[in-house]
């Protein structure tokens, strides 16, 4: 256990030259959505906890959100579904994210003309993402 934390630390302590307007965080939690309009399937993953993330201090912006919603793409792009559009909702909390992912699910739900399907995390899992030095200083603009 000692080990792990300590990893943790060293990771999130090689902050790359970076400003100090951004930071790792210990985790994240998350969830990925996707949706086409060529079919009435969206699909939502389960709410996952990333380890080692970097957030913007000021606006808690993920760095590098892009990516992650890139790797959920890839996923399906693999499945043969290149052409779904996807996104990641993240929070700071569990009790943040899981109000996000109700809300949105709900609305889904709700409307009644959409097949929505759970993607586990054995089917799909986010992995963290270092951000290189141009996504960092981006990151504050």
């Amino acid at each position: 256990m000692t080990f792990i934390a300590t990893m943790l630390m060293l990771l999130c302590g090689a902050n790359v030259g970076a400003s100090a307007k951004v930071k790792c965080v210990p985790k994240i939690y998350a969830f990925g959505f996707s949706a086409s309009f060529n079919d009435s399937t969206v699909y939502f993953t389960e709410i996952h906890e990333i380890d080692s993330a970097w957030i913007n201090e000021k606006n808690k912006f993920l760095v590098s959100r892009d990516n992650y919603s890139y790797q959920l793409k890839d996923y399906f792009a693999h499945k043969g579904l290149p052409y779904r559009t996807c996104l990641i909702s993240y929070a700071l909390t569990r009790k943040d994210i899981e109000k996000k992912y109700e809300k949105m699910r709900s609305k889904y739900v709700e409307s009644g003309n959409f097949s929505i399907k759970d993607l586990s995390v054995t089917d799909f899992r986010f992995t963290a993402i270092k951000p290189d030095s141009y996504e960092i200083e981006n990151s504050n603009k």
